[in-house]
Order: structure tokens, then C-alpha cells, then sequence
């Protein structure tokens, strides 16, 4: 279906109905807490409060590449953060107050750190671990360029083609026409670069990897929206070759499974507090014991 209404913006606009869609019933245009409702926190440094989105899965991965590497300060508990009103807790306010997930509390030190926005994250924990962020000059640069390219380019993939096509109440012909036009100018810019790279930032794999895979990775594989035949996906096949290169590395496996609540019970670890859980905790072991 179509919408072809004329719409009309008021001079001020107000906010007097739900905008519809899968989420409406938890937008709002405020910020803030709507509840109280303390965090959790386990015995590691580490305190991860996320949900298993390609934004929280960024960061699973690399706590989970940072440990096999040998980094064993990166241990970390991983808490579940569903996104039906939780990211509205006071005590999850108080770590992100944009109350999105991830969010990082770092309590190694004498008095705790916390890391909100996936890219903050990323680039915190390399540096605090000098891991996955190449020191020289040239490197760097280009990690950097690509992980902030993607924290610009995503919006348009998730906000934009995946709300049109997956969650509007309505389908709309130019706006689905004009983000899915967006995004795959976004797969020919990073099937252009990965022709000639074997990873973003050239022949090293870096956090830009981290950040990037989780969305257009998931995308070029038609595991977000629903949406690969639509946008002939296959088509990339330089990203598919990437893409198949990082999904394979056990550490990106472990790191999709943390606080997934869907798909396989097998594949979803709720909570990570020890490395044994990814063997002893996932859902098809435990059943319906599952995190509040």
C-alpha cells in the first residue's frame, strides 16, 4: 500500500498521539527516567548493560576478541536490557542518558567510568587494552574514518530502510524508495573498499570491523528487516566474502550469542558472566529460566 494523503506540518508541532509502529508505544519526545529501578552489577570490572541489537553486539564481540587475545581484564558481566520500557530505569539513565543500549561501566579503578554510544565503547576499551586500533598514523586514520562512517551511515540503514520497509504502520513508496537507494550506495561504498582490503582498515582487522559488521554484515546475509532479496544483497560480493571472513572468527560467534533473546534457544546466552555460560546457559539448557 501506498500513502499518497497530503500531510500538512503545523506550525509548532505537539506530541498528542503514538507515531505507530512497532515501537510506538515506548517513543517519546522527553528524556529522562520513568521509573526507579537499580542496575545490577557482578563481580568483573566490566559491567555491560545491552541487548543483542547490532549495537550491543559491536561490543560482545570485542570484549569477547579482547579476551582471546589474552587481555584478562576484559572480563565482564553482560546484563539484559530489553527495549520494552527497561532503558527508562533510573539506574540505566544514569549510565546513558540517551537510555539506549549498549552502556559500558567500567569499575577497575578507584572510582567507576561509564562508556554510553557503541563507538565511545569501541574505542575505550582499545585504547584502555591497546588492542584493535592500529598505532600508526596512516592505520589509524583509517580505522577511525570507517567507524565513524558507519556511526553516520547506520541511521539511514536502521532509522531510515528498516522503519519504511519492516516497522511503518503504513508503506510508504518514497520513503522505502529513497532510504533503500541510500543503502545500497552504502554496500557499493564498502564492496568497492573490501575489493582491494582484506578488512576496512586494509590487512588488519580493527574495531572499524567490529563496528561495521554487525549491521551491513547482518544485512548482506538478509538477517535485518527481512530485507535482503528486496535490496539483492548477493549482488556484494565483496562484503560477502567479509562478511563470511568475521562471522567465522569464534570470538564473533561467542559474541552474537550475548544477551540474544531470539532465534535458536541454542544461540541465545541472556547473560554472560562467565566464559563457562556460553556452555552451561544458553537458552536450550536452561529452558525457561530466563533473565528478568
Amino acid at each position: 500500500m501506498t500513502d499518497t494523503s497530503a500531510y500538512e506540518p503545523p506550525k509548532v508541532w505537539t506530541w498528542n498521539k503514538e507515531s505507530g509502529g512497532r515501537f510506538a508505544s515506548i517513543n517519546r519526545p522527553i528524556a529522562g527516567p520513568t521509573h526507579d529501578k537499580e542496575l545490577p552489577v557482578g563481580r568483573h570490572p566490566l559491567q555491560l548493560y545491552s541487548l543483542a541489537t547490532p549495537n550491543g553486539v559491536k561490543v560482545t564481540v570485542m570484549l569477547e576478541e579482547l579476551l582471546a587475545a589474552g587481555h584478562r581484564g576484559a572480563e565482564y558481566d553482560a546484563w539484559l536490557i530489553k527495549i520494552d520500557g527497561n532503558q527508562f530505569g533510573s539506574g540505566f539513565v544514569a549510565v546513558n542518558p540517551n537510555s539506549k543500549i549498549p552502556a559500558l561501566m567500567d569499575r577497575s579503578g578507584s572510582e567507576p567510568i561509564r562508556v554510553f554510544e557503541s563507538g565511545s565503547i569501541l574505542v575505550y576499551l582499545a585504547e584502555k587494552f591497546g588492542a584493535f586500533l592500529p598505532t600508526d598514523a596512516k592505520t589509524r586514520a583509517e580505522t577511525f574514518s570507517w567507524l565513524f562512517w558507519q556511526m553516520g551511515a547506520a541511521p539511514y540503514l536502521g532509522g531510515g530502510f528498516g522503519h519504511f520497509y519492516a516497522y511503518a504502520p503504513t508503506k510508504i513508496e518514497y520513503a522505502i524508495d529513497r532510504f533503500a537507494m541510500e543503502v545500497k550506495r552504502q554496500l557499493d561504498v564498502l564492496d568497492r573498499r573490501l575489493a582491494d582490503n582484506e578488512y576496512l582498515a586494509g590487512d588488519v582487522y580493527t574495531i572499524a570491523d567490529m563496528a561495521v559488521w554487525p549491521w551491513y554484515g547482518g544485512l548482506a546475509k538478509g538477517l535485518l528487516y527481512g530485507g535482503g532479496e528486496f535490496l539483492s544483497v548477493q549482488d556484494y560480493k565483496n562484503v560477502q566474502r567479509w562478511t563470511d571472513a568475521i562471522a567465522a572468527r569464534p570470538a564473533v560467534k561467542r559474541g552474537r550469542m550475548v544477551n540474544r533473546t531470539w532465534g535458536e534457544p541454542s544461540s541465545q546466552l541472556h547473560e554472560r558472566h562467565d566464559a563457562s555460560d556460553f556452555e552451561t546457559r544458553t537458552q536450550d539448557k536452561i529452558g525457561e529460566q530466563a533473565a528478568s
